[in-house]
């Protein structure tokens, strides 16, 4: 019985692992870090996001359509337009917060210990 509890533990371990890296490959991208960071305060058109973010309408709606099946967008449809929302607050506030310490990381080189650095590249 115990040997059982402990393959389950296993299995949960591991699942807790695959799961995070699908979160992370979802959000591995610079174009979808865009995305989300103009989704944080409200929602948006496709044709909205179009005008904020540098990128084609093909390009855009494949970034939105993986966010969207993995869950961290949500959408409507308001006649022919399609808005987006986060819906996944954490990952947002996951890649929020690592954005800010690179960014820390890369305006005052200095502050950051090397050892408490996310990204040694980010030092010129």
């Amino acid at each position: 019985m115990a040997d059982m509890i402990a393959s389950d533990a296993q299995v949960e371990k591991g699942r807790v692992f695959e799961l995070a890296a699908e979160l992370f490959g979802v959000l591995s991208t610079p174009m979808r870090l865009r995305i989300l960071s103009a989704l944080c305060d409200q929602e948006k058109s496709v044709s909205q996001l179009l005008r904020e973010i540098d990128t084609t309408q093909p390009n855009l709606s494949q970034h939105l359509n993986l966010l969207y099946r993995s869950g961290v967008l949500a959408k409507r449809k308001d006649g022919t337009q399609v808005f987006y929302r986060v819906q996944s607050e954490k990952a947002v506030m996951l890649c929020r917060t690592v954005c800010t310490q690179i960014a820390i990381e890369m305006d005052e080189p200095a502050s950051v210990p090397a050892s408490e650095r996310l990204s040694p590249r980010a030092v010129p």
